[in-house]
């Protein structure tokens, strides 16, 4: 039996299953023995506990962080919001590996009505919200700040359908997906927060986004980063808090900018991207790294404790799984985890998709509006 027909009969089946994008191909994680509800109660339990490592591929906990279950783990509040009351984080251990060394084949049969997507902030209340965060910066209380915008629609979907098709049209090196009974998520981030091996832990924060057009090649668009102040500046101030945060749980003088400033093509667009490395301090444990690095600061701004109190009183309803945090925690200390970024989640039958792009002082409203149109576009498509 091939890969392929593998998966079919997985999705078929019923039983839950991950896949995440792997450097040869994807992984496949299934047969799952454990499942992990997180809340704010027992996330500092589960990121302390230990498990014996006998060496195995499924030797690991595969899961997500919801925005708010991170924020409360570092001690920022969030005020009442409105709540789908979907999971504030959930982990499963796999007892099934399939390593899938090539694209993604599946296509469904069925078809599924949708309504329109509804946008939860129109231009007007967009430009109003930019305009009180442009004071806000002014006046010095932050320096860069992403407001949430969401796209949802009524509808039931094909997940897998919707995966290949995405990993075939925008495959994104943190692209995954979740597929459990009452809901499933697809993703094409290409956004990696922390990937750990032993000591070595790096980052790679993305800053800065450009349409891709008919005149717009790699080159350019490099030379279009380079020359614009704005994007210029909000690289800058990312790549400047990563370090920091980084360096609060590396060694004194290890933290290094391995790649700065290449720029990385996508579907629809291309990205504005820098590398940074660093050597852990002796005895630093999995919370230290996740409570240091999360959430992700490229799709929050900064300065981030302030910046989160500032969109958390703003924001009206929960963000759930987006500029969360998926990944695995390996029982040998190692870790991967991406920021949640380019995702549909599908839950009560309600697709959502959430967006967001930066506001630094000399931003512009309407040109950061429709760059959150971009952004949810590949997956729009999806749908037709």
């Amino acid at each position: 039996m091939n890969k392929q027909t593998q998966l079919a009969e997985i999705h078929h089946s019923g039983k839950p299953y991950i896949i995440y994008k792997s450097d040869k191909g994807f992984d496949l994680y299934t047969n799952f023995s454990k499942k992990i509800i997180l809340d704010n109660k027992n996330i500092t339990n589960f990121l302390n506990k230990k498990y014996k490592n006998k060496q195995k591929s499924t030797d690991l906990l595969i899961g997500f962080f919801s925005y708010e279950l991170l924020n409360n783990l570092i001690n920022v509040r969030i005020p009442r919001q409105k709540n789908i009351n979907f999971p504030k984080g959930i982990f499963y251990k796999p007892e099934k590996k399939i390593t899938i060394n090539e694209k993604l084949h599946y296509r469904s049969e069925e078809s599924f009505k949708k309504s329109k997507f509804k946008i939860n902030i129109n231009k007007n209340s967009y430009t109003k919200i930019f305009d009180k965060f442009k004071k806000k910066i002014k006046s010095g209380d932050t320096y860069q700040i992403k407001i949430c915008t969401k796209y949802k629609t009524k509808s039931k979907i094909n997940p897998l359908d919707f995966f290949s098709r995405l990993s075939q049209t925008n495959l994104a090196p943190e692209a995954f997906m979740i597929k459990d009974k009452n809901f499933s998520i697809i993703s094409c981030s290409p956004e990696n927060l922390i990937l750990k091996k032993g000591s070595n832990i790096s980052t790679k924060p993305i800053a800065g986004t450009v349409k891709k057009t008919k005149t717009i090649n790699k080159i350019k668009a490099l030379k279009y980063f380079k020359k614009n102040l704005k994007e210029t500046k909000e690289h800058n101030m990312i790549v400047d808090m990563e370090r920091n945060d980084l360096s609060r749980i590396c060694n004194v003088g290890s933290v290094k900018l391995v790649k700065q400033k290449i720029v990385e093509e996508y579907k629809d667009l291309f990205h504005y991207v820098s590398l940074i490395k660093g050597k852990l301090k002796k005895n630093t444990k999995n919370i230290d790294i996740i409570k240091a690095m999360m959430p992700g600061g490229s799709v929050i701004g900064c300065p981030k404790i302030n910046t989160l109190n500032l969109l958390n009183k703003q924001e009206k309803e929960n963000r759930n799984i987006y500029t969360g945090s998926f990944g695995y925690i390996k029982f040998n200390g190692d870790m991967r985890f991406n920021i949640i970024i380019r995702s549909i989640l599908n839950f009560k039958n309600i697709s959502e998709i959430s967006v967001a792009s930066g506001v630094v002082v000399d931003s512009n409203a309407r040109h950061e509006f429709n760059e959150n149109y971009i952004k949810a576009k590949a997956l729009i498509d999806l749908f037709k």
